[in-house]
């Protein structure tokens, strides 16, 4: 018998019932005979179903789809597949699109009843709550090329779902989620936009290759930029922690999209050696390049330290900048994936570890082409805000993420 859940509206007092999935829904198996449809579906643990163009980039399914379930929007599919965080498959309604096509592989089912509302059987299967059942009814052996052996009888027949016996409870519990998912989607889709802005004002606001100027210029700035070596705009730092100064609580790491962090915060330990004499000292505004490969950059990243003071080990590089760049300029320069390669590649020779064989000098040794430095902080500036702009709403994205968590935890009853 389920429970009273831990939050609750107001004016709501009653157990919650506790119900068979087979006494609520019926399962699905029409086929997509005459080819109804030509949409092949999957389901994405964080998507929902979807086209598997959009989430593949390609078509899995079969040339000839009239032998899946034809799907209806409304109708629910339980996918078998586990992946990291979703160990016993997802449940999903299809919302996006009218109809469309699944492999037998998958279990289907509509509602039956109109005791359940269909937007709180969505989120009910959101809580996860229904694992400790299916892992009861998995065989032995229970995984298969990624599959779990959950038989169909004994998913319509024991798995159960825990419901407010009012209707209107149903409803306000739903609309409550669906508001944090939209809200959740807006601030996702905006981050997402602004990326791609940033992305565009990367190519744009700065010179493509053998010209002097950039096509989209902020006004009052007309000056050719100029191409030079990064070496007359930076100066390897000898500062090295001799005295230790820092600690191993001060060593920083270098992450490709956040920057310079300290590396206990960032990944809860830390990585360096018993002495930390060797390590070179990074102070505010001082550049960092870091000689280990990332997916989009074979030749390392370069950033700029705009937090506190710490230490990072030898496989660092450490630059000072001189009076005639703006250290954050630096970073955003080479923010560009091709501007990185494109720089790098020439100076770089990939060791049998796949580290970067280039010395701190050596590095220094390309062209590149800034402005003055008036126009190098207008530019930083910009940027700067952007970033500030795209960090906002990734934190109120996570923190709506994480109430929505906290609320299918504490709003919906747990069964005996």
């Amino acid at each position: 018998m389920a429970k009273k859940p831990n939050i609750r509206f107001a004016g709501f007092e009653d157990d919650w019932e506790q119900r068979k999935l087979g006494e609520v829904c019926v399962r699905v198996t029409r086929k997509n005979k005459n080819n109804e449809s030509d949409l092949p579906l999957t389901i994405a643990s964080q998507y929902g179903l979807i086209d598997q163009r959009d989430f593949f980039n390609k078509v899995i399914a079969a040339k000839d789809m009239s032998n899946y379930y034809l799907l209806k929007k409304g109708e629910f599919a339980y996918n078998k597949s586990y992946s990291k965080g979703f160990d016993y498959g997802s449940i999903k309604r299809l919302n996006v699109y009218e109809q469309g096509c699944l492999s037998t592989l998958y279990i289907c089912f509509s509602i039956e009843t109109d005791e359940v509302d269909s937007d709180y059987l969505e989120c009910f299967f959101d809580t996860l709550s229904w694992y400790h059942d299916v892992s009861a009814i998995c065989a032995e052996g229970a995984r298969n090329h990624g599959l779990l052996n959950v038989d169909v009888k004994a998913f319509f027949k024991d798995v159960n779902i825990e419901m407010p016996s009012q209707i209107q409870e149903q409803r306000k519990i739903s609309v409550f989620i669906n508001t944090l998912d939209r809200l959740i989607t807006l601030h996702q889709r905006k981050c997402d936009e602004l990326k791609k802005v940033k992305k565009f004002m990367l190519q744009k606001m700065f010179p493509k290759k053998g010209e002097k100027n950039p096509e989209i210029r902020f006004d009052g700035f007309t000056n050719d930029w100029e191409q030079r070596k990064l070496g007359d705009y930076l100066e390897v730092s000898k500062q090295k922690n001799k005295r230790e100064s820092f600690g191993r609580e001060d060593v920083l790491s270098v992450s490709g999209e956040f920057g310079i962090v300290n590396q206990i915060e960032f990944q809860g330990r830390s990585f360096a050696g018993v002495s930390v004499a060797n390590y070179g000292v990074v102070e505010y505004g001082d550049v960092v390049y870091t000689k280990s490969p990332l997916k989009s950059n074979p030749y390392g990243i370069v950033k700029t330290n705009k937090g506190k003071s710490g230490i990072v080990s030898t496989l660092y590089a450490v630059y000072k900048p001189k009076n005639n760049v703006e250290s954050e300029f630096v970073q955003i320069y080479f923010e560009s994936d091709f501007r990185m390669n494109t720089y790098m590649h020439p100076l770089v020779n990939k060791g049998a570890k796949n580290d970067m064989k280039v010395s701190d000098e050596n590095a220094l040794k390309g062209p590149v082409v800034f402005p003055q430095i008036e126009e190098q902080r207008v530019i930083s500036q910009y940027f700067k805000q952007l970033d500030h702009l795209i960090t906002l709403h990734q934190r109120k994205c996570e923190e709506l993420k994480n109430v929505k968590k906290y609320m299918l935890q504490n709003m919906f009853a747990k069964g005996e």
